[in-house]
Order: structure tokens, then sequence, then C-alpha cells
């Protein structure tokens, strides 16, 4: 083979970003490869999503995505590639060496995707990932190619872990059952309450799950701190200004954000929808007045016991508001097929089992957003300057509440009564509070508003956001590791 052929063809850049397979990293991660798609101006920016396969199965429900395959489908705009992680089920791993063995196997199952990439000449420029994916790391290594971390949470989020493996961690660790007391971080504006901090990291239960998420975000940081790689942020900068900056010190990142799907982008669901009840339900929410309607919606992983459900009706009922609930047959702890019924026993209400929650966010008939307080859901209530009552429970939910409330005083947290419950008296509460005519919601509604208005001027197109983008695509250089049969022709370090 001449020298000339064993180069990377000059067609610009390929990212290959490889995705969790749950609904709250797919959606980010498909602007952002959407979005990178649209930079090629100098030269073409390709970009492909890597999912598992269970994912890629329900994202493409044919014939085809039941196969392992090591080619793309494409959408017209970006490629799709399924990968296999050993166990192809959607299961967690079960412990530390179920772990291990997944991780061999995704390492070798992408390593072929990267190796069949460069043999048909479109080799991979850079790897990346939501938040973290060691095998991602490896493959990267391996064939040496650059990598990007896409970080789908808050920068205060990348701080609060960041610092917690760089010294933190025996102080948060010794008071993780004292919820009040309070860590003063570098880059936070204020001390954060232990109550505050995500919920794995003052986790002492010991369970499989929690030591996989310690031993995960310690090799992400051994990592960053040995080869730099790019950091990406689904937040913009007047956001979280002061954790950004300090971040900065630390991390090469990018704020790319808000990474929020507008009507020309597409989104997926993973989880299965009539269509016939998406018309239904916005012809509801058209027939309401404005900024009237109480929504509800727990995300895609929440689920909540038959007690909560009920009290959360009641609650809804007593506000005497509009309102429009999500909950899917799957969504109830100790499902026995009595909420069906909650239908048809609302006159007030509307409940489904699923709904595009971006439109109807942006829907002018929704003043309140009854939320888990997910990244995503966060970020898009922001954009669209709907005020928040939060309901956190798990994972990074407890600190984006706390922005919510303390930072950006765009909404409320509602407190749990001792067994662990929200009742129904302080849901219809909270409602009043930010829906209600006093200082405290007038306030709410009003920083929603200013908010909006900036987290959309970031994302319009020549935004802070592109440009963000723009420059980080500038930042990764293209290596001439691979021969066009997906051989390496030299080795260099990423």
């Amino acid at each position: 083979m001449a020298d000339d052929e064993k180069r990377p063809q000059q067609n610009g850049h390929h990212f290959l970003l490889v995705a969790v397979g749950i609904q709250s990293h797919i959606n980010p991660a498909l602007v952002l490869v959407h979005r990178l798609s649209r930079l090629g101006v100098d030269a073409p920016v390709h970009a492909t999503l890597s999912v598992p396969i269970t994912t890629y199965r329900r994202m493409f429900p044919s014939p085809a995505a039941a196969a392992i395959e090591e080619t793309a489908t494409t959408d017209g705009v970006v490629s799709y590639v399924s990968y296999s992680d050993g166990a192809d089920d959607g299961s967690w791993p079960k412990d530390a060496d179920d772990r291990a063995l997944r991780r061999l196997a995704s390492c070798e199952s992408l390593s072929a995707i990267v190796v069949g990439f460069a043999a048909r000449g479109r080799p991979v420029t850079c790897m990346m990932c939501t938040v973290v994916s060691l095998p991602v790391f490896d493959v990267a290594r391996q064939h040496n190619i650059p990598v990007a971390i896409y970080w789908i949470q808050p920068a205060t989020l990348l701080a609060i872990n960041y610092h917690y493996f760089h010294g933190y961690n025996e102080l948060i660790a010794s008071h993780a059952t004292d919820p009040t007391y309070e860590v003063c971080l570098p880059g936070l504006i204020r001390p954060l309450r232990i109550s505050n901090f995500p919920s794995f990291l003052i986790d002492i239960s010991g369970s499989e799950r929690v030591k996989a998420f310690i031993e995960v975000f310690q090799e992400l940081f051994e990592y960053t701190d040995q080869w730099r790689p790019k950091v990406l942020m689904n937040t913009f900068d007047e956001l979280e200004v002061s954790v950004i900056g300090e971040m900065k010190k630390h991390l090469d990142v990018f704020t790319v954000g808000p990474m929020v799907g507008s009507s020309t982008e597409a989104r997926i669901h993973l989880f299965k929808h009539d269509n016939v009840d998406e018309k239904r339900y916005m012809d509801w929410l058209q027939a309401q007045l404005e900024k009237s309607v109480v929504y509800v919606s727990f995300g895609s992983v929440t689920k909540n016991s038959k007690r909560q459900m009920d009290e959360i009706i009641g609650g809804l009922q007593q506000s005497g508001r509009p309102y429009l609930l999500v909950v899917r047959k799957d969504g109830l702890e100790d499902d026995d097929g009595s909420h069906h019924s909650l239908e048809d026993t609302q006159s007030q209400g509307m409940v489904v089992e699923w709904c595009d929650q971006l439109e109807v966010l942006s829907h002018s008939a929704v003043g309140c957003f009854v939320s888990h307080c997910g990244w995503n859901s966060t970020i898009e209530a922001v954009v669209s300057g709907v005020p928040v009552i939060g309901v956190p429970n798990m994972f990074d939910q407890p600190t984006n509440i706390y922005l919510i409330e303390e930072e950006w005083e765009i909404g409320v947290r509602v407190e749990r009564n001792s067994d662990g419950v929200v009742t129904g008296i302080e849901l219809a509460r909270c409602i009043e509070l930010v829906m209600g005519e006093g200082p405290k919601a007038m306030t709410i509604r009003e920083r929603s508003k200013v908010l909006k208005e900036i987290a959309q001027a970031s994302a319009n197109i020549g935004g802070y956001a592109e440009k963000n983008l723009h420059d980080f695509v500038k930042t990764i250089q293209v290596n001439d590791a691979f021969c066009t049969d997906g051989t390496m022709s030299k080795s260099i370090k990423p």
C-alpha cells in the first residue's frame, strides 16, 4: 500500500459519541451529534452516536437492529451504530467481576467499530462519552484517538465530583449521615449541605451500584489528571459562572449548553406512546388558560408507590388548578393496575402515560413543572421559562434542586414527611407558593423569564454554545494513526 493510501482521507472530523443507553443520556447525546454535524465549514464534520444493542433495538425496532452490526444506520444527518457490552439485555452488572467482563466486551465491540470505520475511509478522529465510559478511554488509548467527555449534568456536579476525588472525600464521607453539615468547595458560591450532594457520594449502604459509581468516577478523574481530555458541559456560562471559572483551572472545559433539542432536531423516546394520546393532551392544553396548568412528571427512572401517587393526586386536586400528570404503566412500585383508572376519575386534569415533555413545557398554558429535577428536565424548564417544584430522589437531583431554589431562585423544593412521602398538603402549598400572587411567586416567575432569555440566546444559531463548540472542534487534532485497512501506521499517545 502506498504511503498516501495509508493516510486518513482528508474529509474532516469524525466524532464517535458513546452514550449510556438510558433516556437521560440519549437525547442530549443526540442533540450534540446533530449540532456537531452542522459545524462543517472549512471541512465536513461527521458524527456517529453509538449506544448499547438493547437501546439500539428500542430506537430502531426493526429486524436489522436485532443483530450485532458494526455498520451504521443514518437518519440523513448523523449515523448510529450499536455496540455490545457482553450482556445485551439492559441489566446492570451484578458485581466487580461482572463489571470487568462487560468492560472487556465493550472494549472489543467498540474497537471493532473504530477499525471498521477506518477501513471504510472514515476514521474516527475523536471518541466521546456521556459523563464517563471506561471502555471508551481504553479503546481511545489503544487506537491513539483523542477523547472528549460530554458532561450532561451541571458544572456544579462536575466540581463536586472533581473535588471529592481531589482531597475532599474523607471530609464528605465522615459527615455523610448529617444532612445539615455544610462543606465549602472551591468555586461554589456558598457552602453546600450534605443533603444537596449527589446521592452516591453520601450513600453508606455499601451497595454494589454505589461501589461501581465510586470506582468509575475515581478512574475518570485519574484519567483526566493524566491525559487532560476536553470536557463539554451541557450548561451555559451565565447559569454557573463561578463554578465554571473554577473548573477551567483544572480541566479543559467548553460550555456548549443548553443542549435542548429544537423543533427541527429529532428526539428519541425510548418508551412506547400513542400518537392519538399525543394529540389529545395537546388539544387539552390548548383549551386551558395561559400559565394555569401544573405539569407533573418524574422522569424515566423514578418509580412512585401507590401511596405516594395518591398523595400527589390529592395535592393536585386540592390546588384547584388544572394539571397534566404523566404516569407510565411501569411507573408505580406496587402496581396493581388501579392507576389505569386515574384518568377516569379526574375532571380537573389529565393523566397520560407519555408526553413530549419539551413540547408541553413550551406551551403557554403551563405555569409550573413538578419534577424529579433530573438535569435534562431542569435545563428544559430553564429554556422554557417554567418555574419548578422539585421532588428530588437520587443521583444529581438533590444538587439540581439546590441550584433551582437557592442559586437561581426559579422554584422551590417539596419537603417529605418522616416516611419519605410528599403529602398532598405539602404539594398544594408549594403549588400556591409558585403559582400564586405572593412576592415569592413573582420573583420566581421573573427569574424564570430572565434565565429563559439568556438560555435561548446561548442556544440560538451563532450563539455562545455554537461558538464554543466550534472552538472545541478546532482543538481536536486529526491523528495520522490509521491506515485505510484499520491497522495502525504509527504509535502516538493521545
